[in-house]
C-alpha cells in the first residue's frame, strides 16, 4: 500500500480479497487501526464479512498473533521491509506456509489450502 490511509487499505483489500475462491474470503478479523475505518464498503464489495477485536485483547487474533511470532523468526520487530526483496518475502512466506503446524494438527498451511481448493462447497476441511 501506498500509505496506511482507509482509501489505500479500501483499495487494497478490496483486490486481495476478490481475487480468492469464495471458500477463501468468507470474513476478515481486524484490530482497531483507523486504516480500516472504510470497513461498511469493503464489506460490501467482497461479501467478506469483517469483525474487530476489541483493543489490547490480542488472543481475539489468535493465528493472526501466532503468525506475527513466526515472522519475527525472520523479520525482527523494528525490521526496515524496505531492504528485502520481494523474492525475499516470498521465500519467508514458502517457509512459512510448508511449515508444520499443530493448531492444524501438523499438516501444512498449504495442505489444508489444498484440501479447501479441492472442496470448494466445503467452508472448512476436516482437521
Amino acid at each position: 500500500m501506498p500509505d496506511a490511509t482507509a482509501a489505500s487499505a479500501l483499495a487494497a483489500f478490496t483486490t486481495r480479497l476478490q481475487s480468492l475462491v469464495k471458500p477463501l474470503r468468507q470474513m476478515l478479523t481486524y484490530d482497531q487501526g483507523r486504516e480500516m475505518a472504510r470497513h461498511a464498503e469493503l464489506s460490501a464489495a467482497t461479501n467478506v464479512r469483517i469483525y474487530f477485536c476489541d483493543p489490547h485483547n490480542p488472543w481475539q487474533r489468535g493465528t493472526c498473533e501466532n503468525t506475527n511470532g513466526l515472522l519475527r523468526q525472520y523479520l525482527p520487530k523494528g525490521s526496515d521491509l524496505s531492504i528485502y526483496s520481494q523474492d525475499d518475502l516470498d521465500a519467508i512466506a514458502d517457509n512459512l506456509n510448508t511449515r508444520p503446524r499443530a493448531t492444524l494438527n501438523w499438516p501444512t498451511t498449504l495442505q489444508i489450502l489444498a484440501q479447501v481448493l479441492a472442496n470448494p462447497t466445503d467452508s472448512v476441511p476436516d482437521q
